[in-house]
């Protein structure tokens, strides 16, 4: 079947590149494509695409509250959510993971990175820029260990030794495949362990797992 995609962009010459790009992928069809905000909540709720792909400064309803509308927390049946913007500030990345973006893509990235992007938002993974995944995740290490301990202890079921390897080189921006070879473990085992480890920490998506153990310290912080 068919990845449906709903674009939302205020320049029509971007809605028509990814237009273009996202269908000529055998496996994708755009279903939609808006040059609003409100008009991408809109059409989202009405067409439930498997990806929303929403720009971040839009009229009307920006991409941050059209993400948090669509999938942010006590959202029922959220969608995914895929962000691309010109701007690669922190603060935007934040707020859109906070609002339930399970992607992060900056609008210089290759065809090949969006396309990638859109199957692993449709698959339920997640993917940031790898330009700003380690910087952005690393700012999220608190400087008091007692922070740490803190949100670690306040778990109900512990990750055992190998979730925590797992998910310690996903937040260094690991695939599944790479985490797979460098543990020595098959791709499906990974995805196990990955799965137990975001049901324990009640993470909407594996940018939620990565961010937790940057805030933890299960990931040493830079400086």
């Amino acid at each position: 079947m068919s990845i449906r995609v709903l674009i939302a962009d205020d320049q029509e010459m971007m809605r028509s590149a990814y237009g273009m790009i996202l269908g000529a992928q055998p496996d994708m069809e755009v279903v939609g494509s808006v040059g609003d905000g409100e008009a991408a909540v809109s059409e989202a709720r009405r067409l439930r695409p498997d990806v929303c792909l929403l720009d971040i400064r839009m009229p009307r309803v920006d991409g941050l509250e059209a993400t948090r509308l669509l999938a942010g927390p006590g959202v029922r049946d959220p969608l995914n959510v895929l962000i691309a913007t010109t701007f690669d500030l922190d603060e935007y990345v934040y707020r859109a993971l906070r609002h339930g973006a399970c992607g992060f893509l900056l609008k210089d990235m290759s065809p090949a990175l969006l396309v990638e992007a859109v199957r692993a938002a449709a698959a339920g993974t997640s993917m940031i820029s790898p330009n700003v995944t380690v910087r952005l995740l690393a700012h999220l290490a608190p400087e008091r260990g007692a922070e740490r301990a803190e949100e670690s202890a306040a778990l109900v079921e512990p990750l055992t030794e190998r979730e925590l390897e797992v998910v310690r080189l996903v937040a260094l921006g690991r695939t599944n495949d790479e985490v797979a070879g460098e543990l020595h473990l098959g791709v499906a085992t990974v995805k196990t362990h990955l799965g137990n480890a975001q049901r324990k920490l009640a993470a909407r998506n594996r940018v939620e797992v990565a961010a937790w153990a940057w805030r933890t310290g299960l990931v040493p912080g830079r400086g």
